[in-house]
């Protein structure tokens, strides 16, 4: 950032009250898309999706009646 446009945005951020700091932050943050710890990549999600069809073909899974069954007791 250049040394004028700089001081500029330091200028107006320092007179905005708290309340409106903490505003500016929040929008800023959303123009830098962060990975938070539940964000897996694609490659993670395609394992995922590859290990849950193995299970299925194994037979590893309930019903809709069966899962009925059991949130019922």
């Amino acid at each position: 950032m250049t040394g004028s446009l700089e001081k500029e945005l330091n200028t107006y951020i320092h007179q905005l009250n708290i309340t409106q700091q903490k505003s500016l932050l929040g929008f800023i943050k959303t123009l830098f898309p962060s990975v938070d710890e539940d964000t897996i990549t694609i490659e993670q999600y395609n394992k995922e999706l590859e290990e849950v069809d193995a299970a299925i073909e194994r037979g590893e899974f309930y019903t809709h009646e069966q899962a009925t069954e059991i949130f019922k007791t």
